[in-house]
């Protein structure tokens, strides 16, 4: 009976671990082969396990709802529901006599305005305009700062600059610079939307 020796097994594992080193075409050949068979596995492992493949790791699959599958054109809204359509032509405001509510609210507020003694804080300050201003301004008038307001009284009455049926623009002189003040109708009255230095 022959004695069995790992002589010919090892032969043939040498043989094969060796067959690229032979040439650079060897070499060529079985990377090239390797590339197949590694394609050949990533496309079809998924496709026995019942996976889809994916072109690119971390790819969100194509019925996934994080987005528009991809190709397909998103329906486009009818022109009847864009909120950008206008049911009617817009109505370019015409002027109006002033108010004599909205001026002499102007007047208080700015009489308001000027009225700031040495020391009195912003929420002091800002409660003697309260009632005359808008509640979309009052966070604005929050900033500011009493101390820095360059005037100490109104010194004649508001002239109309521009005047409307919902809002009158006015300009009220002080002891510093003219205010320019923006007095909106609101459904609680005339209040004051806006002011800034007239020049």
């Amino acid at each position: 009976m022959p004695i069995r020796t790992n002589r010919g097994r090892t032969a043939v594992y040498r043989r094969l671990w060796g067959f690229p080193l032979r040439s650079p075409r060897h070499l060529v050949g079985t990377l090239v082969f390797l590339a197949v068979v590694i394609t050949a596995l990533g496309v079809g492992l998924p496709k026995i396990l019942g996976k889809p493949a994916s072109a690119h790791p971390g790819a969100t699959p194509p019925n996934s709802s994080a987005g528009p599958h991809t190709g397909v054109a998103a329906p486009v809204p009818s022109t009847e529901t864009l909120p950008t359509r206008l049911s009617q032509p817009l109505v370019t405001p015409t002027s109006a006599a002033p108010s004599p509510e909205a001026l002499n609210v102007a007047k208080q507020w700015a009489t308001a305005w000027v009225r700031h003694p040495a020391g009195i804080s912003n929420a002091n300050w800002l409660n003697g305009m309260r009632g005359l201003t808008t509640d979309e301004y009052l966070p604005v008038m929050s900033t500011v700062d009493p101390a820095n307001i360059p005037a100490t009284k109104v010194t004649g009455d508001p002239t109309v600059t521009q005047s409307y049926s919902s809002s009158v623009k006015v300009v009220v002189p002080t002891d510093g610079p003219k205010l320019s003040i923006t007095v909106v109708l609101t459904s609680a009255g005339w209040r004051v939307s806006d002011y800034d230095q007239a020049s």
